[in-house]
């Protein structure tokens, strides 16, 4: 099929012989994760749509596209013209498909979706909102299959070893850690369906997923074994070997709602509803007690431990170091060489990869000239790439995966001379950014208290930002990994010593340009008073921030003072590895302002 308009008519067509009434596909895969295997990328493949979060809903007449506001312009722009719309919600009203099909859909109609691909949270979530149409869901409703005749194959890449020297514990340690709270909460086993959490778990990683190092599997934790479904092939022998040793066992893939169903029959067994499948869900024993909590290894992963901590050190000073270096080479290059987004991004994946224990990109680079910098999300694919001109902003965000940590840094620079509403615009937003780097705060804060530590100042001036302000950092894992965030729909998780998360407050103005500054902030103890134990972030980034696109007369001296101390960790701990002319210039670059 050439176009998302044929196969979209295709696609109905299967509806009405199949006498669904209305079609439901969410972005995600068995997994339930944001980062899914080509296979999975069903949206993409029927709509154009690149974004990585989306549901659309289809029926007879209409055909509708939900996603957030981070992605709203792209998706307009990709969209268009496939017979797809975007479906936008007024100004405070909640953006949820399952609303819109509350109003729409008549009694008594007939629903189909993937249950492999919808959590158990989400179906709820449906079934409420639907409550009283007499409505009939049919979980195990593939209309995409048949269709999407060249569909990419499952990934079959093997798995590898993430040795101790890099994740600080021994995999038998972490399952034994498992177990001792299953234990102490009396329950039998442990379901697990996100396959980072199987990462962290048995100290392996894979290459089944583009930008994070995962391999295709599921688990359960048991009193004696820890059961792992994936394709046999995919676990190299060596490895298999010490599996053994830990009382891993393989199992096939497509045999875990079987297996999971028979082996804990009259148990009490631990899953997330959140990253569980309908289908699985709906496969297990009735007589099972099923307890629904976030998963253990979910919690024990985002406290990052020495090893850990040891390693993100020296994993930020070599990703700076690829950044001073691409950022020397971008202001120096010559200047009558044309020079466009994706020219710029693959001399900076050059530059990483080049790096000791580089992986790969943690996600594709956002690249954005000018217009395109107003695209939180944007990325210079086909057809979008923009020339660099002698004058306009540039934002860049990227990072890296790498053996010893993943990292995620943005900065916005100046090209040629920056407007006074720029340069307000930027101080603005790095105002919120020290805010919240030097806020202190008493133990059991959570992410949605801090948030407006770095909308203020922009608020301040009638502005704001649609997106998160931090996201959890995985190690060697997902660039956006919880359960810890920063926003003002954050979850009740309260911040730990040891949480790595993102510190990137912005603005956008639509047509014109985005400036977002992001470091990776880690948690730690600080004092413990009268009034309990208070807890501070360490910014761990290192890279100067562009002191052209800054108001001092906007800045307090406490403001002041931090991006001094900051450009000078930044020159020290980053000039030793640069060639005589960039240490002269990152210098220039670090001075005092």
């Amino acid at each position: 099929m050439r176009n998302a308009s044929e196969k979209l008519a295709r696609l109905r067509a299967t509806l009405h012989q199949s006498g669904i009434d209305a079609y439901i596909i969410p972005s995600t895969d068995p997994n339930l994760g944001e980062n899914i295997p080509d296979h999975w990328r069903i949206i993409e493949w029927l709509t154009g749509f690149t974004g990585s979060y989306a549901t659309i809903v289809i029926t007879d007449s209409f055909a509708g596209l939900w996603t957030d506001s981070r992605y709203f312009i792209q998706a307009e722009k990709q969209l268009a013209g496939t017979g797809f719309e975007l479906i936008k919600p007024e100004i405070n009203q909640e953006n949820d498909y399952s609303e819109f099909l509350a109003e729409r859909i008549g009694k008594g109609s007939k629903i189909g979706l993937d249950g492999r691909i919808f959590s158990v949270s989400r179906f709820r979530n449906l079934e409420k909102k639907l409550y009283g149409k007499d409505i009939e869901f049919n979980l195990n409703c593939d209309l995409i299959s048949e269709l999407w005749t060249d569909r990419p194959a499952l990934p079959d890449a093997p798995a590898f070893d993430h040795a101790v020297e890099f994740c600080g514990k021994e995999r038998k340690r972490k399952i034994a850690e498992v177990r001792n709270q299953l234990k102490n909460r009396k329950i039998d086993y442990h379901l697990i369906m996100s396959a980072d959490d199987i990462m962290w778990l048995l100290n392996i990683r894979g290459r089944d997923v583009k930008f994070v190092p995962l391999l295709v599997c599921f688990a359960l934790i048991g009193p004696d074994q820890v059961l792992l479904f994936t394709h046999d092939e995919k676990i190299p022998v060596k490895l298999a070997e010490d599996f053994d040793k830990a009382g891993v066992v393989i199992l096939p893939y497509e045999d875990v709602a079987k297996i999971v169903s028979a082996a804990t029959e009259n148990a009490k067994v631990l899953l997330n509803p959140e990253f569980t499948s309908v289908a699985l869900f709906n496969s297990m024993n009735k007589n099972q007690d099923i307890i629904e909590d976030i998963s253990i290894p979910s919690k024990l992963k985002a406290i990052k431990n020495k090893t850990e901590i040891g390693n993100l050190s020296r994993v930020m000073v070599r990703d700076s170091i690829a950044l001073t270096k691409f950022f020397f080479w971008f202001e120096n290059r010559t200047s009558d060489t044309r020079i466009t987004e994706n020219d710029l991004a693959f001399k900076l994946h050059e530059l990483r990869s080049q790096q000791k224990h580089f992986l790969c990109e943690s996600f594709e680079s956002i690249i954005a000239f000018n217009a395109h910098s107003a695209l939180p999300h944007y990325t210079p694919g086909e057809g979008n790439d923009s020339e660099i001109t002698e004058n306009g902003i540039l934002l860049i965000d990227s990072g890296g995966q790498y053996m010893d940590g993943t990292t995620d840094i943005t900065r916005t620079i100046s090209v040629g001379i920056p407007t006074a509403r720029q340069k307000r615009d930027f101080t603005l937003v790095l105002k919120g950014h020290i805010n919240l780097a030097v806020s202190k705060f008493p133990s059991g804060t959570k992410g949605y208290q801090l948030d407006i530590l770095a909308r203020k100042y922009l608020w301040d001036e009638g502005m704001n930002y649609g997106h998160g302000t931090g996201h959890g950092v995985g190690f060697c894992l997902n660039v956006h990994e919880g359960p810890q965030s920063i926003s003002p729909s954050a979850n009740k998780i309260p911040f730990e010593a040891g949480m790595l998360t993102s510190n990137e407050p912005a603005i956008y103005r639509e047509g014109e340009y985005g400036i977002r500054t992001e470091n990776l902030i880690l948690c730690y103890e600080e004092e413990e008073t009268e009034f309990g134990q208070f807890l501070r972030f360490d910014t761990v980034s290192l890279c100067y921030i562009d002191k052209t696109l800054i108001d001092k007369s906007l800045l307090d001296k406490k403001e002041i003072d931090w991006l001094n101390s900051y450009h000078k960790e930044v020159y020290e701990k980053i000039s030793p590895y640069l060639t005589r002319e960039e240490q002269f210039w990152l210098r220039e670059k670090t001075d005092p302002i």
